[in-house]
């Protein structure tokens, strides 16, 4: 899985405290598969928000919250070659032919906005090949959660998750 994201070099993160969710995404992923799923969604709201709370931001329960969330999902079609594998010795079979393979590649982006100033502070992305994901419901739960922690680990401010004290030990030898 390819992750990265950028940060809006001015932005103060010690500053927002709160989230909530803006407006939905009105493009469509490219996949109806994916666009029909309500499970796709939920679980995306989901791995976002637990991602926010490890990050020490809480979701608005009333008022303007310091950030708002966005995010958008895509389906594509890319073609890979595996000429590269067959100079390094890496074989699909044994006659090691370069073939084109047809690959489905999905990614999330997620976007936080100062909810104030309407600006972008922070946007996060992942991209990964999406072979047989949605035909996989436990596999695309943890594609999400691994997108999206992947991600949040990049925001700039708060534990990367929440601190549990550990029991005392006791020696004994």
């Amino acid at each position: 899985m390819n992750i990265s994201s950028h940060v809006l070099p001015e932005a103060d993160f010690a500053r927002y405290h709160t989230f909530g969710w803006g407006p939905a995404d009105a493009l469509p992923t490219g996949d109806p598969r994916l666009d029909k799923d309500p499970f796709f969604q939920d679980h995306v709201l989901g791995a976002v928000e637990r991602g926010l709370a490890a990050r020490g931001l809480t979701a608005a329960s009333s008022g303007t919250p310091d950030l708002l969330i966005h995010y958008h999902a895509s389906v594509s079609q890319r073609l890979d070659v595996n000429r590269l594998d067959r100079e390094h010795g890496y074989c699909f079979d044994d006659d090691c032919r370069v073939r084109v393979v047809e690959v489905e590649t999905a990614t999330l982006v997620l976007d936080l906005v100062d909810a104030r100033t309407n600006r972008l502070v922070w946007r996060g992305w992942a991209r990964n090949n999406f072979l047989d994901t949605l035909d996989n419901s436990d596999r695309l739960e943890r594609d999400i959660n691994a997108a999206v922690g992947g991600m949040l680990a990049r925001y700039p401010a708060g534990p990367a998750a929440p601190v549990r004290p550990q029991p005392a030990q006791t020696g004994g030898e």
